[in-house]
Parts: C-alpha cells; sequence; structure tokens
C-alpha cells in the first residue's frame, strides 16, 4: 500500500498529509450518498482523511480486521467478498470511482469489518477514519439522517433479494440479474463485473447451471457474446422472466 497526496508520492509506509485543496470534499459532495448536503458538513467528514494507492490485487483489509475507515473510492475498482466454509470466496459487490466502501461498518458495534475488501486494478482510495465519520455524524444531524436513509433503503433491498432468492428459479434470477445489468450500464451491452462461476455464487445457482442457460439463450437468439461481454439480442423474454422481480417501491 502507498500513501500519496495530491501535489507527490509518497513512499509506502511513510505518513499522508491532506493538502490544501484536496478533491476530496468535492468527491464525498459527488457522491449519491452524501450529494446535496451542505459545504461545512462535507468539509468536516473530510478532515483527517489519507489517501492510498493500492496495486492490482492487493488487499485493503480483511474480514475480521478492526474497522478503522471506510473508503471513497479516488480511482480504480475495489470488490467484496467472503470466503465459505469450504474456502471458495464470493464476490459479493464491485465498486467504482466515488462509490463508498464499508461505511456500515463504522456503526457496527463490533467495530470489526464484516467482509474482504481486494484491488482486482490499480486502485486509488480515501481513507475516511470512522472517529472522523461518526464525529460528523454527531455535529451534523443531516449527516446521520443521510446514513439512517441509505442504510434503511439497503436493508430494505437485502429483504426483498432474499425473498426473490428464495421465491424464484435459477432462469428467472438470471434473467433478473442481466436485465438490471443491461440498464444500469445504459446499453444493450453487458460487462459481468465478475467471473461466471462468482456470479452463480452470487445468484445461487450452479455454475454448470448458469453456463448451461446462457448456452441455450444464445442459441434462441436472445444474447450473444461469452465469457464476461453479452449483448441482448432480444430481451423481451429475459423481461418476461424477470417481471417477478420487479416491484413498485
Amino acid at each position: 500500500m502507498t500513501f500519496i497526496n495530491t501535489a507527490q508520492e509518497r513512499g509506502a509506509g511513510e505518513p499522508a498529509l491532506r493538502p490544501p485543496g484536496t478533491p476530496v470534499a468535492g468527491l464525498l459532495a459527488a457522491t449519491c450518498l452524501l450529494g446535496g448536503l451542505p459545504q461545512p458538513v462535507l468539509a468536516d467528514l473530510a478532515e483527517g482523511v489519507v489517501c492510498t494507492r493500492h496495486a492490482a490485487g492487493e488487499t485493503l483489509f480483511y474480514e475480521g480486521d478492526e474497522a478503522r475507515c471506510c473508503l471513497l473510492v479516488a480511482a480504480g475498482v475495489v470488490e467484496v467478498l467472503r470466503y465459505d466454509v469450504a474456502g471458495e470466496e464470493r464476490m459479493l459487490h464491485r465498486f467504482g470511482p466515488g462509490s463508498l466502501v464499508a461505511e456500515a461498518a463504522m456503526f457496527m458495534p463490533h467495530g470489526l469489518y464484516p467482509m474482504t475488501a481486494r484491488a482486482p486494478e490499480e486502485a486509488q482510495v480515501w481513507r475516511i477514519p470512522r472517529a472522523t465519520l461518526r464525529g460528523a455524524c454527531e455535529r451534523h444531524p443531516a449527516l446521520a439522517l443521510r446514513f439512517l436513509e441509505v442504510l434503511s433503503q439497503r436493508l430494505y433491498q437485502r429483504v426483498n433479494e432474499v425473498d426473490w432468492l428464495t421465491s424464484s428459479n435459477a432462469p428467472q434470477r438470471l434473467a433478473a440479474y442481466l436485465v438490471a445489468q443491461a440498464e444500469r450500464q445504459g446499453t444493450g451491452a453487458i460487462e459481468l463485473p465478475t467471473s461466471q462461476r462468482h456470479l452463480a455464487a452470487h445468484l445461487g445457482i450452479r455454475a454448470e447451471t448458469l453456463s448451461r442457460m446462457l448456452s441455450e439463450w444464445q442459441d434462441k437468439g436472445w444474447i450473444r457474446g461469452g465469457r464476461r461481454c453479452w449483448q441482448l439480442q432480444d430481451a423481451a423474454p429475459l423481461r418476461a422472466l424477470a417481471a417477478p422481480a420487479t416491484r413498485d417501491f
């Protein structure tokens, strides 16, 4: 791990200072979670942050480590994952630039990270200390309410996901995932954010079943591609399969 500032790069292990004019407050303002909050709130939250640069494959923190800070991704990608009892890793989510990582861990009473974070490619992150985040929430009720709103929404989404996973079949789950990715990425082209093996684990599907469904749907002309790059050719049957996952709120 290399500590840097915006003026010059520092060697690994050297102290990192937040120089005047750092862009971290601007990055905070641009996040979906914090956008629209008053500038003094964001400036308070930006106090004491440290910028670090990570090489591809580097682990930023491990599950069970003391949760000392959350991360604001400035460049690259950070993915969070867990390992099952057999030692197989399950990639839970990938965070791109402008995303906050592990902010919920800053409020957990046990004070530990519930997952591992890794940089699959070169990444640069701002580290926001736990004390800084909690202190800013205590001083600014608007910030605390924003976190409460966002974390409540995420909890609601997870409840819906669990309900969907337990009441749907494999084709429905895969179709819903592909449709959601196409909408999120804005085109009919889909770049899977993870390998097919990890995707199968995420959807609760055997890897062989996922591969077979992709092959069958390609034969039917619904999709086209391979590995992690796909194109929706006929979205209608996929949307029909995914329909039960759609909620009004």
